[in-house]
């Protein structure tokens, strides 16, 4: 608890001027005006399993909550429930990976990183083994408060060798990335968007396909360009169309692999007509894609105005995520304003 959120404990309660519905503990983000798909992990994951034998899906108490319950129910003889035991969660996933399965294990990301690190690192990362760690609740998707905001979760895993980082911003990457972490043969840490997903990226990019490693344009524009990963490529692609109402013209590439980084992709765009460069992550602005993209473009040598939304390095509050979102400069209008401010 911060010391502003300490003194706002003591001050006289006021009602509020509009009654939002919803639950800290949120499965799905509101994406007002897109389509959604119910468990898209969930679906896919049963999809793959029926033409490999090898997939077995393991987790700590959570399949309902990471959408796990859709493979349970579809393949019982290969779901394993391992009990709110992160650290064994893993290591047997690390054994059933060393015995030629290939483990899909499910948690929420702020017990993969921080309960279980070590046993990743050592069981998993060190080995090499093709388990695949997919985790709710990444960064800023609840609003329980820090013991359940996995706000630094991809600065923990980009330093560990080995180790695959995907970051999907709708159902269609959500989809996508399920044959692809599996066909590679390694450790794999993506965070995972569940319940009932929005379709974004087809709706802007009609023939975009997820791609292991690659970053695509999904908006061009000429003014600013806009690095974006997970849920904030979706947030920037709605703060452009605000934006061109003011005749601000904003490009949007989206990265939904944060390691490795396409930087070849990046850098390119970057020294694309001197724009304003702006990285979007739904992380804290310490060692995620801010950071990876900033080093990138110095090492290259490209000199552009650059500036960073995420979130802060402190402990967030708890509360209803609307109001977390634009509390913490996340939400649609808020990035607008942001970009708006920086030209």
């Amino acid at each position: 608890m911060t010391r502003a959120s300490m003194a706002r404990k003591y001050e006289p309660r006021k009602a509020p001027a509009k009654k939002i519905a919803t639950s800290a503990m949120i499965a799905s983000l509101a994406a007002e005006g897109y389509d959604t798909v119910s468990a898209p992990f969930g679906e896919a994951l049963v999809q793959a399993a029926r033409k490999d034998d090898r997939i077995v899906g393991l987790s700590a108490d959570l399949s309902k909550y990471t959408d796990l319950h859709i493979f349970a129910q579809a393949m019982p003889d290969r779901f394993y429930q391992m009990g709110m035991a992160e650290q064994l969660l893993m290591s047997a996933a690390a054994g059933m990976a060393r015995e030629g399965f290939i483990p899909i294990a499910t948690t929420y990301a702020v017990f993969a990183s921080r309960r279980a690190y070590d046993f990743i690192a050592m069981a998993i990362a060190e080995e090499n083994l093709p388990v695949k760690i997919v985790c709710a609740l990444p960064g800023l998707t609840t609003g329980y408060g820090p013991s359940h905001q996995a706000t630094e979760d991809l600065a923990i895993f980009r330093g560990l060798p080995n180790m695959v980082l995907i970051d999907p911003c709708d159902a269609c990457d959500v989809a996508g990335m399920v044959p692809e972490m599996l066909a590679h043969d390694g450790p794999v840490y993506a965070r995972l968007l569940r319940g009932k997903v929005p379709t974004v990226l087809t709706r802007h990019k009609p023939d975009y396909k997820f791609q292991l490693g690659r970053a695509q344009m999904i908006r061009e524009g000429r003014d600013v360009l806009v690095v974006s990963s997970g849920i904030m490529t979706m947030r920037a692609l709605d703060a452009a169309e605000r934006l061109a109402a003011d005749n601000v013209d904003v490009a949007v590439l989206h990265v939904p692999t944060i390691k490795p980084l396409d930087v070849s992709t990046i850098v390119a765009a970057a020294r694309e007509g001197g724009r304003l460069v702006v990285t979007a992550e739904n992380h804290t602005v310490n060692g995620g894609l801010g950071e990876a993209v900033a080093r990138e473009l110095m090492l290259a040598g490209v000199h552009v105005p650059f500036r960073m939304i995420g979130l802060p390095d402190e402990f967030l509050e708890a509360g209803a995520l609307p109001t977390l979102h634009d509390m913490y400069g996340l939400s649609v209008a808020r990035v607008a304003d942001q970009i708006k401010s920086w030209l």
